[in-house]
């Protein structure tokens, strides 16, 4: 099918930082949608009768209304590039690519490294446009770089006290405001020094992060201090925690179902090793359903779905996962069976148990399904009286099977 819908990025120089294709879209175009600050680049012709569709709260509204109008010349006018945190990726879920023209500029991203002299491979890039805050605690980490999208003005202000009080208050924050136009401008400070009230709600922060004596270091790679978690004590020891993500492969765009999720502290390290990934934590309990959704927001994945709930009942209705772990409720009817035919082909399931009741399921398991049974035994240094001591936690026994 010819392409009837075109999204062209714009600059902050307007339709002057056009090709003439670019512009040829724009000028052509049945139907022009955007921003009204997009849209206010569009000079209207004397004799122009055509539609000027403004984005909508929410969104998904106008997204109806475009598809609706295909076989329309359509173009929709959006920052940058469209297809980096912009409309084109949600155009894209909904109108084949076949059917689209993409016309990028240059994004925040790429004019930020450009003003800053950073390698952009090397840099972290998120928005936090219309995101969480917390989003940002899943990226600050010594030496990391960032850039992110801000939501507003009052964004700078609200990462900087972040930073501080994560410890990383020496961490330099440049913003940069309308990069490319007439009104660019470069604002310098540190996280804890920052005081700069006067700030355009189009803009970008860069982020040097620089950790100080009492900085929380939180690795991206699974294995986090036991006391980055608030739990009861239902909680997957590190060294355990560490072992099952390793057996459950976390890769981009994945999605985990974590049953009997406790404290949440798998399913949070599957969000966090991996791009794009989604993960859904189940547990019955609700005051530890709201214990893992806190954990989520403190360790920066905020998207963790909870649900609150007994398995199998509560997995009705989820989007099937590409892999599962049980780390509770193993020896109840119907769990793995219902865990197990959700599992697509290759689909993961990874189970622990420490009683001797789920040792015994999980063999039986072994002998049914095939995969590899693990007994993890893990003795942690603490004071006996004057001296020193080995104290075991209990060991774990871990089955692991792909589903073929």
């Amino acid at each position: 099918m010819t392409p009837w819908l075109s999204i062209v990025g714009l600059g902050e120089d307007g339709l002057d930082g056009l090709t003439s294709g670019a512009r040829s879209l724009i000028d052509n175009a049945e139907v022009l949608v955007g921003g009204d600050r997009h849209l206010a680049m569009v000079p209207p012709a004397a004799d122009e009768d055509r539609p000027r569709l403004v984005w909508t709260t929410p969104l998904s509204k106008l997204v109806e209304d475009i598809v609706g109008r295909r076989g329309q010349r359509v173009c929709v006018l959006a920052t940058g590039d469209p297809l980096w945190y912009g409309i084109g990726v949600t155009l894209a879920r909904h109108i084949p690519i076949a059917e689209m023209r993409v016309i990028p500029v240059p994004s925040a991203f790429s004019l930020a490294c450009a003003r800053l002299g950073w390698s952009l491979s090397e840099v972290a890039t998120l928005t936090l446009h219309g995101r969480p805050l917390s989003l940002l605690n899943g990226f600050v980490q010594p030496g990391a770089r960032l850039i992110v999208l801000s939501d507003s003005r009052d964004t700078p202000a609200a990462v900087a006290r972040i930073l501080d009080e994560a410890g990383y208050g020496h961490s330099p924050i440049i913003v940069l405001e309308h990069m490319g136009g007439p009104d660019e401008r470069i604002v310098n400070a540190t996280a804890g020094t920052w005081r700069e009230t006067e700030i355009r709600d189009f803009n970008t922060i860069a982020i040097d992060c620089m950790a100080g004596p009492d900085a929380k270091v939180q690795s991206r790679v699974p294995g986090l201090p036991d006391d980055a978690y608030r739990h009861d004590g239902q909680l997957t020891k590190r060294e355990v925690r560490a072992a099952t993500l390793a057996a459950l492969m976390p890769t981009p765009g994945a999605r985990l179902w974590d049953v009997g999720a406790g404290a949440g502290s798998v399913a949070i390290e599957w969000l966090r090793a991996i791009d794009h990934g989604s993960a859904v934590a189940i547990e019955r309990d609700p005051d530890r359903a709201t214990c893992i959704a806190d954990n989520a927001l403190a360790l920066g994945t905020p998207t963790l779905e909870v649900v609150t709930g007994t398995v199998p009942a509560a997995l009705a209705g989820l989007p099937p996962p590409d892999a599962v772990f049980i780390g509770g409720g193993l020896t109840e009817p119907g769990v793995v069976d219902a865990c197990w035919q959700a599992l697509g082909s290759g689909g993961r399931l990874v189970a622990n148990g420490v009683t001797l009741e789920s040792e015994a399921r999980l063999i039986a398991l072994s002998s049914e399904y095939g995969g590899t049974l693990t007994r993890l035994s893990i003795a942690r240094a603490e004071p006996v009286g004057g001296f020193t001591g080995w104290r075991p936690l209990m060991p774990v026994v871990q089955w692991a099977v792909r589903k073929r």
